[in-house]
């Protein structure tokens, strides 16, 4: 077929003579199969060979785990005698597990992976030689160029880095229209490695600035046809580019110049793999994702321990979020899965049932009855059909009673298994019994409160893409009784009056009692009458979509009001950064957003009575009695200054010279840590390159704070990682930025001790800083 379509003239119409084909099979009757009844020119056929496990190098998925199968490539050899892959058939059918022999596992679905290279058929079309020398993309590594002042030439290393930077900004432009920002974890982190790499590539070309936000605009216009929705988003699009672009730029030179002693380091050191320890360190500190580190390293004929990369990030806690899948694990539940086929879910009707207990789960184990009475180790009981909610799409698990006579089991919280809902609790009274009838309770007040919540996270969501913009789209949610977050893409703060409007059109919405409804229909109706659909989900063939009035429909398995009326009141209590690129707003409903409200009205009450004042002057007399504050504070810290013994001078005096840089540690008695920031401030001011550490004792504590100039943060030293040493020794700990940190400590009587930690470390750092 493929080939059918590759040689019709209606189609592409390409020279049959020009075309060939692969054909890797493994075993002789499939290849005379293959050979006597497909009608292709001789040669195109090749057997895999005797042993099943034999593949050659161009076969699909390679590796010890690889999942494979036969597979067909069709080539076309172009007039300048290249021969380009423009189409490859894959038939997964097993799973490789192990090494051979009799290492391969068929698969439970078999399946084919077909695609045809579109951009390599383009450049077959247009007789060009390259992928990126096609109509849509020879502008874009043209403009790369103009921005990076180098002129492109297709055979030399820079027009690689030209392409590469054309590649990953068109990926990235595409990305962040679809709300996938760059970020630490899964499709997130693609794009944020991306960017990262093709920034790294101008660092290379000389580029010193952000640069590739300035191609989204061409990126658009090329692509303008097929996809004139990129227009609408250029300005956000450019924006979170320039964004990561910043981030970035802020420490590449520092994370390169370290690279570069590392390498040194390990071929003096005749080490041929970096560390995890090194590894870490340059994705914590410069942000270098390690596939970029690995590239580098790779240049220099060096090895890359992701081994003990991923230890380190174990270790400190950044892979908490990856979930391991265990392949083939059985469960309690397959017994039951075996002869049913899920609970029924009656909850959108009713929160009371009766149903039959079709399975119970102890101690990991299914059993056939249960009677142990105040057990601390919660058991599960499976119903054939429940009203109770198990937790899924943001909103939580209902909790509840099952009883029956002599019998009562609380359910306090119920999750979902597949089709399953697991009722998880304690027996309080009597004996539970596989194939029991029991009446399933919800708790009614819990789940109308959840309701409220749920319902108001839709409305929120829709007041979101008013307000902010459409692509403020849901990155997570969190719905429980009377009480939601709400987590979006926007690459900035909203600020103060932006909340209080988003936060006014939803009470709005609540006020004018707007219907709730639902309806199960196909997909492909619910995307005719509008539901809002999440890029990156997959959805069933057959949906609910949630409607609240007509200006709002979501696909979405929840429980909802009937009335936006029913909410009562809906109240913003936070809006903050969750990653770059995501916002996250905090909210409460129904009874908890009254009481919130009265809270603080009590709470303004009082600061009013406290200042004598109305509640409506009182605003103005707190900002008025913080002014006088900070005025106190500054003239507290001067007269602080002048009475102490410490002076810039002085300390400038004490100044050693540690490889050209000036190096202050030094005791401060009786000085806190305001007036030592305005100390570091002077004498970075007075004399540069300098690194500062400064301590003071009070109340038993120990106070310190540490400061470099620019120049010495550019060499890569860090603030926060030189008085980290020093807070040690004294029982604590700190941070701060790089120019800028701050720790404190319990043990006062070793101030000395940390001091002189301090100047050791620092004569290190700056040695090797330096040398680099």
């Amino acid at each position: 077929w493929a080939w059918e379509f590759l040689t019709r003239k209606e189609c592409l119409g390409l020279d049959p003579q020009r075309l060939s084909v692969t054909i890797y099979l493994n075993d002789d009757e499939a290849h005379d199969i293959w050979a006597n009844e497909i009608k292709l020119p001789a040669g195109k056929i090749a057997r895999m060979g005797e042993d099943e496990n034999f593949w050659p190098a161009s076969a699909p998925s390679q590796g010890p785990d690889g999942v494979c199968g036969p597979c067909s490539e069709i080539y076309y050899q172009s007039e300048g005698g290249k021969s380009v892959e423009i189409w490859n058939l894959v038939f997964t059918q097993f799973n490789r597990v192990g090494a051979p022999p009799n290492n391969l596992r068929p698969l439970p679905s078999k399946n084919i992976d077909t695609g045809m290279g579109l951009e390599r058929t383009a450049s077959v079309l247009q007789k060009v030689d390259s992928n990126f020398h096609i109509d849509i993309l020879r502008p874009i590594v043209a403009a790369v160029g103009d921005v990076c002042g180098i002129k492109y030439q297709p055979m030399d290393e820079n027009g690689r880095r030209l392409r590469r930077i054309a590649d990953h900004v068109r990926a990235g432009t595409f990305a962040v229209h679809e709300n996938v920002y760059p970020g630490p974890n899964k499709e997130r982190y693609v794009i944020k490695r991306l960017l990262r790499r093709a920034v790294l590539d101008g660092r290379q070309l000389g580029v010193r600035e952000p640069f590739l936000y300035k191609l989204v605009p061409i990126v658009t216009e090329m692509m303008r046809a097929p996809y004139p929705e990129l227009g609408g988003t250029t300005e956000r699009v450019a924006q979170v580019i320039r964004a990561e672009e910043d981030a970035f730029f802020a420490t590449i030179d520092g994370g390169l110049n370290r690279i570069e002693r590392i390498v040194a380091t390990m071929k003096s050191e005749g080490r041929e793999m970096v560390s995890g320890g090194e590894a870490f360190e340059m994705y914590g500190t410069h942000g270098f994702p390690p596939e970029l580190f690995e590239t580098m390293a790779a240049e220099h004929n060096l090895g890359f321990d992701w081994g003990g990369f991923r230890r380190e990030m174990e270790q400190h806690g950044q892979l908490s979020g990856s979930v391991r899948v265990e392949l083939f694990k059985t469960t309690p539940l397959d017994a039951l899965k075996r002869t049913l086929s899920g609970s029924k879910f009656l909850g959108y009707e009713s929160t009371s049932a009766d149903a039959r207990v079709v399975g119970i789960i102890s101690h990991n184990k299914l059993c056939d009855h249960a009677d142990e009475i105040g057990h601390s180790q919660p058991m599960t009981v499976v119903l054939d059909e429940t009203p109770f909610y198990g937790e899924s799409g943001g909103q939580v698990g209902d909790t509840g009673k099952l009883v029956a006579p002599g019998m009562q089991f609380d359910v306090t919280d119920t999750q979902k298994e597949g089709n399953f809902t697991l009722h998880i609790g304690h027996l309080r009274k009597g004996e539970l019994r596989e194939g029991m009838n029991a009446t399933a309770l919800v708790d009614t007040e819990r789940r109308q409160a959840i309701r409220r919540a749920h319902s108001a996270t839709h409305i929120l969501h829709r007041a979101l893409q008013k307000h902010v913009g459409k692509h403020a789209q849901q990155q997570g949610s969190k719905v429980e009784a009377d009480s939601l977050r709400f987590d979006f893409t926007n690459p900035s703060s909203l600020g103060p009056e932006l909340v209080a409007k988003i936060e006014a059109d939803v009470n709005a919405r609540i006020v004018e009692g707007e219907t709730i409804g639902w309806r199960v229909l196909p997909i492909a109706q619910a995307r005719e009458a509008g539901a809002m659909m999440l890029f990156g989900e997959k959805y069933p063939d057959i949906v609910r979509m949630v409607s609240i009035g007509d200006f709002s429909k979501e696909l979405c398995g929840g429980t909802h009001l009937d009335s936006t009326g029913q909410i009562g009141l809906f109240r913003i209590t936070g809006e903050e950064s969750v990653s770059a690129g995501t916002r996250r707003i905090t909210a409460l409903t129904g009874a908890a957003a009254v009481a919130e409200a009265r809270k603080h009205e009590a709470a303004l009450h009082e600061i009013a009575a406290t200042l004598k004042v109305s509640v409506a002057e009182a605003p103005a007399r707190v900002a008025a009695l913080n002014k006088e504050i900070r005025e106190l504070k500054k003239q507290l810290a001067a007269a602080s200054l002048k009475s102490s013994e410490v002076s810039v001078e002085s300390l400038l005096a004490d100044a050693v010279d540690v490889g050209g840089a000036k190096v202050v540690v030094a005791e401060t008695p009786g000085i806190d840590a305001g007036v030592m920031r305005q100390l570091i401030d002077q004498l970075r001011r007075k004399a540069s390159p300098i690194a500062i550490l400064l301590g003071s004792t009070a109340d038993n504590k120990v106070t310190l704070v540490a400061g470099i100039s620019r120049d010495l943060e550019a060499k890569g030293l860090n603030a926060g990682k030189w008085i980290a040493s020093a807070a040690e020794v004294v029982g604590g700990r700190g941070g701060g930025k790089a120019d800028m940190a701050q720790a404190g400590g319990k043990h006062s009587e070793k101030l000395g001790d940390a001091l002189a930690a301090a100047r050791a470390v620092v004569r290190e750092l700056l040695k090797i800083e330096v040398a680099g």
